[in-house]
């Protein structure tokens, strides 16, 4: 069963939330950081990505950047750019992308559902990423940023997101992406506990964006439990900061590939062998989307092809098998390609949808790139059936958007 917690949150006023409020830290460099940050002290980067407060090159893991990063989270405090809540509240994060918006729960999730397998992820994760996290929540003894989940989705709890949201937001802004963020404070007693009941009737929730700082906070909160020899298990360090949204309510959109060589195959060589997997047909010159499962699109020289995988070349009752993401990975770029490990070769890159199917054809017309794979996205279904079965999708399979807004809600361990 799925235990949660109302929380005291670490917030901005709503006067400075759009100047506090930031991307995500994993999804920009340190120059795009500083840039974005430029002549805004108020900004969550000198938090997360402190060493923007450096001199350009200076390396994201220098011990001089973790420790700027608690001196500028106690300074955002003191200056009253960070306020905390002074009771325990639930929140609701909603966020509005081309007119649809989604609506999720701001908890505090349990570190044991997390280390007992009750928290479900579909992705690997590398030990010096996680390292990396743990030493932001260490030094901070807190989570700034949230992790996003999923979970099946429940009538009561649908019920208060509607209640809730009918009243008037205490964040509502659009950030300079064009994303609207939307925020409500749940300081109902009854809703409260309508919130903590109702999860914990949920059997799993699902990690649909953030392992490494699920699995950073869990980490953490674990290795405080262990060195606390009064450890009675209801500590504010058992629980880690999350915003859980009804899996109806999540769209996952495409993940693309794009490779640098033909493997030393021509043009005419390298259709002929993906035709022996795929029925291909040309598309001409006009981007062309995956229209269902196991068909692809793929740009090769000036042109776009439509790519059906043949009966055969795939097992529906395998739920790794079954995946786009697999079936092009072996049968394209391991088969044809030699690309056997899409985590470390070079050869290869990967590419959001939500950067569209014309950053493919740019980066392959521009010479930078050789051939284009557009896949057609991965259902939260698959990605829920996929995290029950124990297995783990392979690499750059699912993409989120929009991305949690970090800033609006901070979660301290004490």
């Amino acid at each position: 069963m799925a235990k949660v917690k109302p929380f005291r949150g670490i917030r901005p006023p709503k006067d400075m939330v759009t100047r506090v409020a930031s991307r995500p830290y994993d999804v920009l460099n340190s120059d795009e950081a500083r840039t974005e940050a430029e002549g805004n002290p108020h900004s969550l980067y000198h938090i997360i990505k402190p060493e923007i407060d450096f001199e350009p090159g200076t390396d994201e893991h220098d011990p001089r950047v973790y420790d700027r990063a608690v001196e500028n989270f106690n300074a955002f405090r003191q200056n009253g750019w960070l306020v905390q809540d002074d009771a325990d509240h639930y929140y609701i994060y909603a966020q509005t992308m081309d007119g649809r918006t989604q609506y999720g729960i701001v908890v505090a999730a349990n570190v044991a559902d997390y280390m007992e397998g009750r928290i479900k992820k579909h992705e690997l994760t590398r030990r010096d990423k996680e390292e990396d996290r743990m030493k932001h929540v260490r030094i901070n003894n807190a989570n700034i940023e949230p992790v996003f989940f999923a979970f099946p989705d429940n009538e009561a709890l649908q019920r208060v997101i509607d209640t809730v949201t009918a009243g008037e937001p205490e964040y509502d802004f659009v950030a300079p992406d064009g994303f609207g963020h939307h925020f409500w404070v749940v300081d109902d007693p009854e809703m409260i506990e309508t919130i903590t009941r109702e999860f914990e009737a949920i059997p799993n929730l699902y990690i649909a964006d953030g392992h490494h700082r699920s699995a950073a906070a869990a980490l953490v909160g674990h290795e405080k439990a262990t060195n606390n020899p009064a450890h009675r298990g209801d500590e504010e360090y058992n629980y880690f900061l999350a915003v859980a949204f009804p899996a109806s309510h999540l769209n996952i959109i495409d993940y693309n590939r794009v490779v640098r060589d033909l493997n030393g195959l021509s043009k005419e060589e390298f259709l002929d062998r993906v035709a022996k997997s795929f029925d291909i047909e040309e598309k001409g010159a006009e981007p062309y989307r995956p229209a269902a499962l196991h068909n692809f699109a793929l740009y090769l020289d000036g042109k776009w092809y439509s790519l059906t995988a043949k009966e055969g070349t795939y097992d529906d009752n395998d739920p790794i098998g079954v995946l786009d993401v697999t079936i092009s990975s072996d049968l394209i770029l391991r088969d044809i390609l030699g690309i056997t490990d899409l985590r470390s070769d070079k050869r290869i890159d990967f590419v959001g949808g939500i950067r569209g199917l014309g950053e493919l054809s740019r980066r392959v017309d521009s010479g930078e790139m050789a051939v284009a794979l557009a896949l057609y996205p991965v259902s939260m279904e698959q990605l829920m059936n996929i995290a029950d079965s124990g297995n783990i999708m392979p690499p750059k399979t699912t993409w989120f958007e929009p991305k949690l807004r970090s800033g609006l809600i901070i979660h301290e361990l004490d």
